[in-house]
């Protein structure tokens, strides 16, 4: 039988060349996926970091546009789209894709559209499209909303998702979802391809991927009836009367989504820090280990610093300043930053110019800094997926071992530290499984497309629900929804502001004014940031000084260059003359104007540290059941340093440490108050909910409660009674989730926070308006009256169904203490304990604890309070 197998896909000749000029030979999984790409096939690539994900994305694209003439060649028109979750990756792939375009002179243009493009760039790129653009979900989000929009992506043949992992599990990858499928209702024949390194589950982000499959759940009988299958004439969305299904688009066999998948051949080398100095029991700064993360750096090549908060950046970069006496250039980098101070520290790590750069997550995907030889990771990663990505910045090839160095800011930590080390070792990934989608961000959704084309009802729900996330949504669901959007819902409907889009006689829906449109395109995103307050260096006229008195020096100040942003909770709680630190600097804060918080540059022994509310990485429940069982298995403490050991030892000792699927609880009086304290280790999320619930029991039970405090690790309830005969199996009863969670919710101020971000999410408040942008008292305000009104009125309005939607999966972390309840229901060891014990010394340190600014003297206080309880807890 002759061989009829077709032969391996080869590049052209151009880019043979140009691979053979570099010394390259293409990778496997680039050819694969290029191959995949030219045959109009949708893809997922998983490949080492380094392993060249984002030429391979790009090449199918850049073959295609070098050698197929264009159907309207003379009318510039979109091909690709690139998206990324970070504005600084966009900046990055462009500067890494440019290089094969410009070396083998092809006629293509290349362009970047964040949040940090200038409003003409964005304005010519709409009439005069790049040939590949490059973007985040957000600006689809944008465009979609756009006029004419389906006319500039008719011509959209490929959409490259980056980093897809990071997207996908998210509100951002709700939208992103509900922009792939209007993509491919508007192009039926554009092909998406999907790139990471950190994928726990290709098939579940495969499907993910797929948006031009007809969904798969049946479609809804009563369908252009109205709500429950009942014509009503009372609701703007009844579709009694709405136009009949739009005719399908002609498609021909689509193939599913393939993917593709190179296994990791080189381990990273991933070491932990164990300082010379005392690991401190409790804290996050990692002041103590300065002196030998310094010397790392100055050994290395260059190096990025990670860290979890943008004010341990700030505190991390002073530190490391104050230590470097040899004058090394490093540098600052986080989201809060000017763009152009961001834009100038990426520049000279491209060009090799700085020895570190301390830095948050807005530097940890996909960026490709070729001189980086060593990641430092300050404190736990609180997760092994988001470890790989970090670590996968250093020595980023393929065939080169990562090198990282894990840094432990207190003892809990060296052991996450440990089970992160050892998850990346046995190649194991975390992450999160399948998400309904947000119902918040689907009426964004609605409200976009009626700004854009315009929509009709029934052909709206079928490309929703093309979206994975959306894909079991019901009919009722989204005409409510739908009725939401256009006036509000019942309990709103009087009210004209809330009426955002209409139904014209044809029965398209648009959006009612071009004020709508407006104020919908100015408030577009999935994530609702803290109101922010522009730090700017003050400048003075006639001659006026910082220390001029009091209305002189207001006439005479003048806001000059912008540093960045900081929120506005944290600049209300200074006074004018307070110091702090933010950009790398030691300021001074003079004055609030406006939206302006006016500095100068200052010296200060204890400046304050800014906190920010975003930003802090939950314990991924992979990571902690990791370290349950470090924790629980004598065998591995032979790898811990000797004080943990030791730690370890005396708690088992004085207390417990009992199987990983049973929790201890451990009672004891100290001073004038009685305390239960236990170690889920679950993250702070379900620790603060359990905290929550169990103080109510408590209460009931006579304990008299006076508060509680949750760490990542463990929860502490403080009463005014002994607890030592309370029944531990009854308070921790699993039906805690039932009639106690719904009371307290009810009373709680949680769930008016939640409400005003689905408020703001969805559109039905917005923070920016046309010519004015409201603060953070003016939104509270409004959301917490429409708040009152919907629960009086209207308990089952859908933006309450949203917001304790919102509130399970996000703040309460419901679900995850819901296993956990069940996992431990009969397995509880209960010590009623004469004093403390060792492991309650962490979270006992947080008992009390109030917000101090100065970093050293909130140091000197947890020192004194921790020599106490470790002098009674390990004797």
């Amino acid at each position: 039988m002759p061989d009829t197998a077709p032969p391996p896909f080869q590049l052209p000749p151009a880019f043979a060349a140009w691979f053979a000029r570099r010394g390259w030979s293409p990778r496997p999984h680039q050819l694969a996926l290029a191959e995949t790409s030219l045959s109009g096939g949708s893809a997922l690539l998983i490949a080492p970091t380094g392993g060249g994900k984002t030429l391979a994305g790009f090449l199918g694209s850049l073959i295609e546009l070098a050698q197929k003439p264009r159907s309207n060649s003379h009318i510039p028109s979109l091909h690709t789209l690139y998206i990324s979750p970070l504005k600084a990756l966009a900046a990055d792939v462009q500067r890494n894709v440019m290089t094969p375009v410009t070396e083998m002179a092809l006629p293509i243009r290349i362009e970047t559209r964040t949040g940090d493009t200038a409003t003409h760039v964005r304005q010519r790129q709409r009439k005069t499209p790049p040939d590949i653009l490059l973007t985040t979900p957000e600006q689809l989000a944008l465009l979609i909303a756009s006029d004419n929009a389906a006319n500039f992506f008719a011509d959209l043949k490929c959409v490259i998702i980056d980093e897809i992992h990071a997207i996908a599990p998210s509100k951002r990858g709700d939208l992103l979802s509900l922009g792939l499928a209007t993509l491919a209702e508007w192009s039926p024949t554009c092909r998406f391809l999907g790139l990471s390194a950190t994928v726990r589950d290709p098939e579940q982000l495969a499907g993910w991927l797929d948006v031009r499959s007809a969904p798969s759940t049946p479609l809804p009988s009563g369908r252009g009836a109205g709500v429950r299958g009942q014509p009503s004439s009372a609701s703007p969305v009844a579709t009694s009367h709405a136009q009949p299904l739009l005719p399908e688009r002609a498609r021909g066999p689509i193939p599913s989504v393939h993917i593709i998948q190179t296994p990791t051949t080189i381990n990273p080398d991933i070491d932990i820090l164990v300082s010379r100095q005392r690991i401190p029991w409790s804290g996050h700064s990692g002041r103590f280990a300065v002196p030998e993360v310094y010397e790392a750096i100055r050994d290395a090549k260059m190096t990025l610093v990670f860290v979890n908060t943008r004010s341990q950046a700030e505190l991390l970069f002073q530190e490391l300043w104050a230590a470097n006496e040899d004058n090394l250039p490093i540098a600052l980098h986080h989201g809060s930053l000017a763009r152009d101070q961001r834009e100038r520290v990426e520049a000279a790590m491209a060009a090799g110019l700085l020895k570190a750069v301390v830095c948050t997550s807005t530097l940890d995907l996909g960026i490709d800094w070729g001189e980086v030889d060593l990641v430092i990771q300050m404190g736990a990663p609180k997760g092994a997926a988001r470890l790989i990505q970090r670590i996968g910045r250093s020595n980023h090839r393929m065939d080169e071992a990562s090198k990282a160095l894990l840094v432990p800011t207190n003892r809990f930590e060296v052991l996450e530290c440990r089970a992160a080390q050892a998850a990346v070792e046995a190649g194991e990934i975390d992450g999160d499984g399948p998400r309904a989608g947000a119902l918040d961000i689907l009426a964004q959704h609605i409200m976009g497309r009626a700004c854009g084309e315009g929509f009709h009802l029934p052909a709206l729900y079928d490309e929703i629900r093309r979206a994975q996330p959306y894909a079991a949504l019901d009919w009722e669901t989204y005409e409510r929804l739908v009725d939401f959007v256009a006036t509000g819902g019942y309990a709103l409907k009087t009210y004209d502001r809330f009426h955002r889009i209409v139904r014209r006689a044809d029965g398209l829906w648009v959006a009612r004014t071009p004020r709508d449109k407006q104020a919908h395109r100015m408030n577009v995103g999935a994530i609702v940031e803290a109101p922010m307050l522009s730090v700017r260096l003050a400048s003075f006229a006639g001659g006026a000084s910082p220390n001029s008195g009091g209305g002189e020096q207001r006439r005479a100040i003048r806001a000059g260059r912008k540093l960045g942003e900081m929120e506005e909770y944290f600049l209300s709680l200074l006074t004018p003359g307070d110091t702090f630190l933010f950009a790398g600097e030691i300021l001074r804060l003079l004055t609030i104007d406006g939206m302006d918080a006016l500095v100068t540059r200052a010296q200060s022994d204890s400046p304050a540290i800014p906190t920010y509310n975003g930003g802090k990485f939950p314990l991924s429940t992979f990571l902690a059941d990791r370290v349950r069982h470090m924790i629980h298995n004598p065998e591995e403490w032979k790898h811990l340093p000797d004080p943990v050991r030791e730690w370890f030892e005396i708690q088992e000792l004085r207390s417990a440490i009992p199987p990983p699927d049973h929790l201890l609880v451990e009672t004891f009086p100290r001073a004038d108050r009685h305390y239960l304290v236990s170690y889920p280790f679950e993250g702070r999320l379900a620790h603060q909910t359990l905290g929550m619930l169990v103080t109510r029991r408590l209460e009931r039970a006579g304990a008299k409660p006076v508060g509680f405090v949750a760490s990542e690790y463990a929860m502490a309830v403080w009463g005014m009674e002994d607890m030592r005969g309370l029944d531990m199996a009854e308070i921790f009863h699993p039906e805690m989730l039932g009639d106690d969670l719904e009371e307290w919710l009810d009373e709680s101020a949680l769930m008016k926070r939640t409400f005003a971000h689905c408020a703001l999410i969805s559109g039905l408040i917005h923070r920016n308006m046309p010519g004015t942008e409201k603060n953070s008292r003016q939104v509270t305000f409004s959301t917490d009256l429409i708040f009152d009104v919907l629960r009086s009125h209207e308990p089952g309005h859908i933006l309450l169904q949203a917001t304790r939607a919102d509130a399970a999966t996000g703040l309460l972390d419901v679900r995850r203490l819901s296993d956990m309840l069940a996992r431990i229901h009969g397995h509880i060891v209960h010590k009623p304990l004469a004093k403390i014990s060792p492991f309650a010394v962490p979270v006992m340190l947080e008992v009390g604890r109030e917000p101090v600014f100065g970093a050293s003297a909130m140091e000197a206080i947890l020192r004194e309070a921790e020599e106490d309880l470790v002098r009674d807890a390990m004797g």
